[in-house]
């Protein structure tokens, strides 16, 4: 399955970088970020790697926003 999420709230294409690569260790789960679209493409196997990865991202990023169909 893939999502595409939209994100506000990171600084600088570095913590985007950053993200991505912990994102990368969910087993399951690929993550492309572009931080010049504030775009993340999600590919998972699973809901549960899917928000996995989202419970991360608020968890590195408190002051991150995300946008996307449930």
């Amino acid at each position: 399955m893939e999502k595409m999420v939209r994100f506000t709230g990171l600084c600088c294409a570095h913590c985007a970088a950053k993200l991505e690569k912990k994102l990368n260790k969910i087993k399951g789960l690929e993550a492309t970020m572009s931080f010049v679209s504030s775009k993340i493409l999600f590919e998972y196997e699973d809901e549960e790697k899917f928000m996995e990865a989202i419970a991360l991202c608020k968890k590195e990023y408190p002051d991150m926003e995300l946008a996307y169909d449930k």
